[in-house]
């Protein structure tokens, strides 16, 4: 039976690449598209010129289909949209926000719109809402997150009780054996972030890979739920953040020792002690830096070889 992701995107391989935020550039979803997988350049942190050029380069580097992800808490979202439209992106991945708010608009442009959620109640209103696709996306992630601390295990079959659309299942998912186990949960394809940031094309520099190579079990943690809950590294930035917390902080202190662009100082400018440094947990397992074709390829690979031993399985 022919995968139902496969389908929806015209790809060989059921592999996602995540937008993230500052990793996320033409030249990794060039090269995850060019490796069989669906690349997705990640808009969140591109003003809407830089966005365009990202997308023109993206077209000249693969004939292969691609992605472009809008979160919809970032400014600027109206011209995103209209570039889009302008340079026939066909696929949009929308996070971050009300799924009803763009969905029949870019519908309507003939455009494949998947939407992210964290839980049941957020599935059944983007399905609702006419999505073609959605991303189930467990506790386990890293950046943005959902509240309700559901792990990606519990997720996926969740969800496949109550929709009928296919389901991308993601967090914590770096390896082949980890496809196999939610797809065997239900899911249809896997959305591949924290791996791909450790990919030589990842726009994120080269200080923050390395870092997320370091990461150990317990590195990351879930915090700042009182704005929009995310996963970090800890650092000194996510030190502090904490002795807020002790001392008894709200909301309004927390935005202001946030302040402005501090995922971009950390992921992007490589300042590891000031600023926001988003992975997911799945960090631990990741232990070099390597191109992204080879982390599609490796990733089938590992895929394949799982599905055989689990041939072998008895109880």
């Amino acid at each position: 039976m022919e995968n139902k992701i496969k389908r929806l995107f015209k790809i060989n391989y059921p592999i996602i690449q995540g937008g993230m935020i500052w990793a996320s550039g033409w030249r990794l979803a060039s090269a995850v598209s060019n490796a069989g997988g669906l690349g997705i350049i990640g808009a969140g942190s591109m003003y809407p010129n830089v966005l365009r050029e990202h997308i023109q380069k993206c077209k000249q580097a693969t004939n292969k289909p691609f992605a472009v992800n809008i979160p919809m808490l970032y400014p600027d979202l109206e011209q995103l949209m209209e570039i889009i439209v302008e340079q026939e992106v066909k696929i949009v991945f929308t996070s971050a926000g009300n799924p009803k708010t763009w969905t029949s608009f870019l519908k309507e442009k003939g455009i494949t719109v998947v939407h992210v959620v964290s839980s049941v109640k957020f599935a059944l209103k983007a399905q609702e809402a006419g999505v073609d696709a959605i991303v189930a996306e467990g506790f386990e992630a890293g950046g943005h997150n959902g509240r309700d601390e559901t792990t990606t295990l519990t997720l996926i079959p969740l969800v496949k009780e109550k929709i009928t659309i296919p389901i991308i299942a993601a967090g914590g998912i770096a390896t082949g054996s980890a496809m196999l186990a939610v797809m065997i949960l239900g899911a249809d394809a896997v959305q591949v972030g924290s791996r791909f940031v450790a990919s030589h094309e990842a726009s994120s520099h080269q200080l923050f890979k390395q870092k997320v190579v370091e990461a150990g079990e317990g590195d990351t943690h879930l915090t700042l739920k009182e704005l929009a809950p995310v996963r970090l590294l800890k650092n000194k930035f996510y030190t502090d953040i904490q002795n807020l917390y002790i001392q008894g902080t709200n909301a309004e202190a927390l935005k202001a020792h946030l302040g402005r662009a501090r995922a971009k100082k950390g992921m992007f400018e490589g300042d590891l002690e000031e600023g926001e440094l988003e992975i997911g947990q799945v960090s631990a397992l990741i232990n070099d830096i390597k191109p992204a074709a080879e982390i599609v390829a490796t990733m089938v690979k590992e895929f394949e070889e799982a599905r055989r031993n689990v041939e072998n399985l008895s109880i």
